[in-house]
């Protein structure tokens, strides 16, 4: 089994027997040996039952790049201290160089006796230096070796789904211009309401997916501080130099009580909350766009590289690829329950409870990268049949809030005016006709006050065109927030909040 950075997590079922998961690179392949945390004091070795109930190499094996790089900055911050030599550390650097390389190329052996990826960096090490290798662990616990682990990986995490994030924010404004023209009813209650133009659709889903920037940004903020040095639970009595560590691993700065980081995932919980959001929207936009896509609706051509076929009806073509985000989306929310449910009642500092914590946050995140990495093909790809959306866009009166806001402005009180469009629709459709069809002399009989200049602000073209207040469907609001967001897009990082409305 190779050590890359996977897509899919494989953790075995509880019952699968150790040698399936690890096959030729098991145990059978090196000495066994004495996990380096099992201390003078155990005078029995492990019960193999207790070792294969205990192990997560099968899932935080994906941290090894993390554990090399907080290993080598924390010799080096060792060797500043004086608590190792220059050389000493510069043999530790070199060997865990040379074990990275190893473990991206799938050689390094799988112990499973040695129960995760910590200890595994360390007995390489010990076994290809000796005594130099021992001393790398001076100074720190796993609690703290963990955490900083989870912290960087996460971090790395959170920058690439911002950047996938980004991209489908670049592939609705792609959009915006090539469907500034077409109209949409825009509903609710998944009843026709009003008619928007189609980029106020698409700029829609790029607010929210500027949202889910800044919760991306904000808990990435909060997580960057480093945990290595506050050692197992209560610190450590030698002349450590926690900053410099933080330095070295691009954290903002270091964590402030040892009690509290000992047990923190607070960073965990979040990004696991962020990620069940944009998962929220992205099953949302999947739903939409597949009841656009249905004959019923007809609004919407999917691309076919992202659909299916069926085994039996030749004629279809299924939005597999929507349904998968759409139902994926429940793993990732299961996820943030399981998280919760983790630690609600654990008591303070490290539990061992806490090894359960990666399995489902490594899933929320693959998740949520495989539907962005979907979605953005997706919406760049598909096409709106115009031909069908202005066939029936004057279907369902979508101009009735217009005419009611026509009587305002010609000072009628709003309930008044909304009672008589409502009984001035019902006419039309008793009739059969649209508002902008039906005669004067018939919305007369309702309201006298009506003259012919309703008649400018009634049809889905003249009701969009009536719209004036900021956000709105209006053209020149659309433009505007067009122009917006081509700027920050093209302009500005994801710290600069571009959800706020004077970015």
């Amino acid at each position: 089994m190779g050590w890359g950075i996977i897509a899919n997590l494989d953790r075995r079922p509880a019952a699968e027997p150790i040698a399936a998961l690890f096959g030729s690179n098991s145990s059978g392949n090196s000495q066994p040996v004495k996990s380096p945390s099992r201390s003078g004091v155990f005078e029995d070795n492990a019960d193999a039952r207790m070792e294969a109930f205990a192990e997560s190499i099968s899932f935080d094996r994906r941290l090894y790049r993390q554990d090399i790089r907080g290993s080598i900055a924390h010799a080096e911050m060792l060797a500043t201290v004086g608590l190792i030599s220059s050389e000493e550390f510069a043999q530790i650097r070199d060997t865990l160089r040379e074990i990275e390389g190893e473990l991206d190329a799938g050689r390094l052996p799988i112990r499973f006796e040695l129960e995760d990826i910590h200890m595994h960096m360390e007995q390489a090490l010990i076994d290809r230096i000796g005594d130099v290798g021992r001393t790398l662990h001076t100074a720190r616990s796993r609690n703290d070796q963990v955490s900083t682990d989870i912290r960087m990986w996460v971090r790395d995490a959170l920058d690439k789904l911002d950047g996938q994030l980004e991209a489908l924010q670049h592939a609705f404004l792609g959009r915006c211009e090539r469907d500034f023209y077409i109209i949409l009813p825009a509903y609710t209650h998944l009843q026709r309401a009003q008619p928007v133009l189609a980029p106020h659709y698409w700029l829609a889903y790029i607010e929210k997916f500027a949202r889910d920037r800044e919760r991306v940004a904000d808990c990435r903020r909060r997580l960057n501080r480093c945990s290595l040095g506050v050692a197992a639970v209560a610190g450590t009595t030698l002349p450590i130099d926690r900053d410099q560590t933080a330095r070295l691993l691009e954290f903002d700065g270091v964590t402030a009580n040892s009690l509290d980081t000992s047990s923190d995932r607070d960073f965990m919980l979040e990004s696991a909350f962020a990620l069940s959001v944009i998962a929220s929207h992205l099953s949302g936009w999947a739903e939409e766009w597949i009841l656009w896509s249905t004959v019923e609706y007809g609004f919407l051509q999917l691309p076919q590289a992202f659909c299916t076929g069926s085994s039996i009806m030749p004629q279809k073509v299924n939005p597999d690829a929507l349904e998968l985000i759409r139902g994926k989306s429940a793993r990732v929310m299961g996820n943030l329950q399981t998280l919760m449910l983790l630690v609600k009642n654990l008591p303070m500092a490290y539990n061992r409870d806490l090894q359960e914590d990666k399995p489902p946050l490594f899933d929320s995140f693959d998740t949520v990268s495989a539907m962005l990495e979907l979605a953005e093909p997706i919406v760049a790809g598909s096409e709106l049949v115009r031909e069908t959306i202005n066939d029936r866009l004057e279907r369902g009166y979508l101009d009735a809030t217009t005419l009611m806001e026509w009587m305002i402005r010609k000072g009628m009180p709003q309930r008044r005016a909304h009672h008589l469009v409502g009984a001035i629709v019902g006419e039309a459709m008793r009739r059969g006709v649209s508002l902008a069809n039906l005669p004067l002399e018939v919305m007369q009989s309702h309201a006298a006050e009506i003259d012919e200049s309703v008649y400018d602000s009634l049809g889905t073209k003249n009701a969009v065109a009536a719209f004036v207040s900021y956000g709105s469907t209006a053209p020149d609001q659309v433009r505007a927030q067009i122009a917006r967001w081509t700027k920050i897009l093209h302009g500005c990082s994801p710290e600069t909040s571009p959800g706020s409305a004077d970015s």
